[in-house]
């Protein structure tokens, strides 16, 4: 009985540039000796490839075609060997392959990103070249898509649950690779509802995330206070939430605080998202480097006490971010210019930063004192402006020019504008969709109002106003007493804090009452205090509210208390510190008589509003002499941000951190 052709060894398909060499091997076995011939096809004419009659095939790529092998025995017993694909690319860059390639898969054509109507098709496109040729598998979020196995992607009607974030992996016998990441996203022609892409805005620019981290420096350990930024951090607030932006905003932190918070800023912002980080306090610049100075920064400025606003930026561009704006309401006034120059690292050409200036180089930001309100003269105007449904920079524009108008601060404030935006993006533009990680960023545990009730039946109300991510105002108002008590008084009582809690002073009080009453309907409250530095508060808190009152069948004075709870705070656990002391509370009451928050008036007022300095250097008081010291931060000695936010987060972020 004869023994019947079998192949050993088929012949594999490859994919190749243009002039490459290569080998198509096919091995059989029988009981006779063979006989090999080589044929191919194209444009389907399948033609006998003369003196291919070896087991190989030598080919240097010219076209695409498909071959096979005919194997014969002595009996005219024949075989075809499966047919296969040697694919040609004509046009690949000649540094693409590697100089010892071996045949693993080198990506040539990455998927680009799109925005497609519901209902229409959606087609992805990639290809690989490899020996053998690479096969493909696609995926989206991270999933497997199991019908998805060629170089296209195919949906031919579009869902909105199609769209995420796909990727293809070429793979073959030497290895994988994969193509970039890109963003799908499907959506309605439809008018917009809350939380959805508008139809105007859906072809347009979107992000896929608004984050902003706003911190406002007031009140300094070793330099003049400043009283603007507690308002314009306040306001900006308001007007970002409007815009859809989830905010965290800071009062007076130290440099460990604000790079804390910085750190976790970072983390939160990825591919598409919008962040803003505003600054508010004192700060300087040298060769084209801007610092902020934190609230313990002792005089004077040196590099390890400062924190270098380019290299926040620089990590920023690092997370894929869709646009970053960086606006910085402080002094641009040259410390030490007589030091040398720092070198400063360029960006990375990504096309999608703005900064916005309060002023020109070398020059102060004014502080505008009117009234009960204090603010600075670039809030001023920033804030009438930043709702506008234009570019940025168009905005931003407008804000400079209204500023060069002003008479107040002609020929002293000048605000400047440097971008590298290449897309029109405005920061009215909608989200698609909401991350999960924003909305924990922005969102502390809420406190809601409460009625609680005493033994003896009086019910006083509650309240907690969110004023700054790190400072809550409580309030408590005494519901009508009964008929069988008199002569009541009210206390709230509240945790004494520790040394390394910040209070606010006098003034900020003052000030954070004001801005309640602009925000909220303000009503006449028996108790209230400000509970601040919640960062630095790392447990519960516990309040206290004691009853004075006379038993009328008795003519006895009575005292009862109540205690709430108040749960660690969600910007607490951003700060959080695994071996931080916890603080030693004390009860001390506040009484109708003796708030914390006092009367306006401490703040300067004026028929004319008058403009001071927020000065940017540690000399700051009119007639002081400039330090002689040369302490110009060298491009930050304290080695870089990265290194900076690692070695605090190893110095202790809780498990409930997010």
């Amino acid at each position: 009985m004869q023994k019947a052709i079998v192949i050993t060894e088929q012949p594999v398909s490859v994919s190749v540039p243009v002039g490459y060499s290569f080998t198509l091997r096919c091995r059989a076995e029988a009981c006779t000796s063979l006989q090999y011939q080589w044929f191919c096809q194209h444009q389907s004419a399948c033609c006998q490839i003369p003196g291919a009659t070896e087991q190989d095939l030598l080919i240097t790529a010219q076209q695409t075609q498909l071959y096979t092998c005919r194997i014969n025995d002595l009996y005219k017993n024949a075989i075809f060997s499966n047919w296969v694909k040697v694919e040609v690319h004509q046009c690949v860059a000649r540094d693409l392959l590697p100089q010892l390639w071996r045949g693993e898969p080198v990506i040539i054509l990455n998927p680009i990103e799109q925005k497609v109507e519901v209902g229409k098709p959606l087609q992805l496109q990639c290809a690989a070249m490899g020996v053998p040729a690479p096969s493909f598998q696609w995926y989206r979020n991270g999933n497997v898509l199991e019908h998805q196995k060629k170089k296209k992607l195919w949906i031919s009607h579009a869902k909105v649950s199609d769209s995420g974030t796909y990727l293809c992996c070429a793979s073959n016998s030497h290895g994988e690779h994969w193509t970039n990441a890109v963003d799908i996203h499907v959506g309605e022609q439809s008018q917009p509802t809350s939380g959805t892409c508008r139809s105007e805005k859906f072809f347009g620019e979107y992000s896929t995330d608004k984050i902003a981290l706003l911190v406002g420096n007031n009140h300094y350990q070793h330099h003049p206070n400043l009283m603007a930024p507690v308002t314009d951090v306040f306001e900006l607030s308001l007007l970002l939430k409007q815009l859809g932006f989830q905010v965290v905003s800071l009062l007076d932190l130290n440099k460990a605080e604000m790079m804390t918070a910085v750190s976790r800023f970072l983390q939160l912002l990825g591919k598409g998202v919008y962040a803003i980080f505003y600054y508010a306090g004192h700060g300087y610049e040298h060769s084209g480097r801007n610092y902020m100075v934190p609230i313990d920064a002792p005089q004077p400025y040196a590099p390890e006490n400062c924190i270098s606003v380019q290299r926040i930026l620089q990590k920023m561009q690092q997370r894929q971010t869709a646009l970053n704006l960086i606006l910085l309401d402080t002094c641009r006034k040259w410390y030490n210019p007589e030091c040398a120059l720092s070198q400063v690292q360029p960006l990375e050409p990504w096309g999608n930063t703005v900064y916005g200036y309060a002023t020109s180089e070398d020059a102060e930001a004014y502080e505008l004192q009117d009234g009960e309100f204090s603010s600075g003269i670039f809030m001023k105007y920033l804030k009438k402006h930043i709702l506008q449904e234009k570019k940025v920079t168009h905005m931003l524009e407008d804000v400079l020019e209204d500023i060069g108008r002003d008479p107040l601060v002609t020929g002293k404030q000048v605000m400047e504008i440097k971008h590298t935006l290449k897309e029109a993006r405005a920061l009215t533009d909608p989200i698609c969709p909401l991350g999960a990680a924003a909305l924990r960023w922005g969102h502390n545990h809420e406190l809601l109002n409460e009625i609680v009730m005493f033994p003896c039946g009086a019910q006083v109300e509650l309240r907690f106003h969110q004023v700054f991510s790190n400072v809550i105002y409580v309030c408590a108002k005494l519901q009508a007493p009964p008929s069988h008590i008199a002569d009541v008084r009210l206390l709230l009582c509240r945790p004494t804090e520790r040394q390394d809690v910040a209070i606010l002073k006098d003034s900020c009080a003052d000030q954070v009452e004001s801005l309640l009453a602009s925000v909220y309907k303000q009503e006449e409250q028996d108790c209230a205090f400000q509970l601040t530095g919640l960062q630095k508060i790392q447990t519960d808190v516990l309040l206290q509210l004691d009853l004075h009152y006379t038993q009328l069948s008795t003519k006895q004075r009575t005292c009862e208390s109540l205690q709430k709870i108040l749960q660690k705070s969600l910007v607490a656990q951003l700060f959080s510190h695994r071996n931080s002391t916890l603080p030693n509370y004390q009860q001390t009451p506040v009484s109708a008589g003796s708030l914390c928050l006092r009367d306006t008036s401490t703040l300067s007022a004026s028929p004319k509003a008058q403009a001071s300095l927020r000065m940017g250097s540690g000399h700051s008081l009119p007639n002081s002499n400039p330090s002689n010291s040369c302490s110009e931060p060298e491009e930050n000695d304290e080695s870089n941000l990265s290194e900076l936010c690692s070695a605090l987060l190893r110095a202790g972020p809780g498990q409930d951190c997010p």
